[in-house]
């Protein structure tokens, strides 16, 4: 059963990996998929071919998740082009495995730019919209790491828990315009982060993983989908761990 049909979407970072299962999701579900990439013009070039495929109007826009004149203008395109959105993702985000004692502070300002800051530019450009129409849903995609203390890297710990309080506080704020504001955090997944990993650690999160393996892209799309839909009408400021049981 299709769960969005005929609403508008935006995914941040939809060209691979974890947005491009996003994109592909909404559009099977229905929905119209706009999504932003950062450098990988192919990559962003097959998911836009593939989400039409499946039946869907999708547009495509280069654009820093960080960079605030891109990231309204692309948001006025698309209330010009589609008389508004009903669905944000906000999944655009970087890591890198390096331990505390080697971390640049310009590593670390990098990570929370583009974790933290790329995400409130992105909802405060797409709630002015969804406020005017008394509706809308954004999904915030952070990680297992932000919600657990497992052994991750710590500027993009502190990134994804940042997230966790941006989503609690939003949700509150904009609830009176009938706005949903939700967070999704996966365990490890079959590639990201977790394709890093060095052998034991890997090993280690899966003994403590009750159903011992690692989540693929497509499980987590579809319980985006659900969140973002109106099955979800009752789902506000909370967030979802998704790890297969840690």
């Amino acid at each position: 059963m299709k769960l969005l049909v005929g609403q508008r979407a935006l995914v941040t970072g939809g060209s691979r990996g974890l947005g491009r299962a996003i994109v592909l999701a909404l559009a099977r579900h229905g929905a119209k998929v706009a999504f932003t990439y950062a450098r990988n013009e192919e990559a962003a070039e097959r998911t836009q071919k593939d989400a039409t495929a499946l039946g869907a109007e999708v547009l495509v826009f280069r654009a820093d998740a960080a960079d605030n004149s891109a990231t309204e203008a692309l948001v006025r395109s698309l209330e010009t082009a589609w008389d508004g959105l009903d669905v944000l993702v906000n999944n655009a985000a970087i890591t890198q495995n390096l331990p505390l004692a080697l971390l640049e502070e310009e590593d670390f300002d990098r990570v929370i730019r583009v974790n933290v800051k790329g995400p409130f530019l992105t909802s405060r450009a797409v709630l002015r919209g969804m406020i005017r129409r008394k509706s809308g849903v954004i999904v915030n995609i952070g990680s297992l790491a932000g919600a657990r203390m497992i052994e991750a890297p710590i500027h993009y710990t502190t990134s994804k828990a940042a997230l966790i309080g941006m989503t609690c506080a939003m949700a509150k704020e904009v609830a009176r315009h009938g706005i949903r504001v939700v967070c999704l955090a996966p365990g490890l997944l079959e590639d990201g982060l977790g394709r890093n990993l060095p052998d034991h650690r890997l090993a280690d999160y899966l003994k403590h993983n009750a159903l011992g393996r690692v989540g693929t892209f497509e499980e987590v799309a579809e319980v985006c989908v659900l969140l973002a839909s109106s099955r979800s009408s009752y789902v506000s400021g909370e967030t979802l761990v998704m790890d297969g049981g840690v």
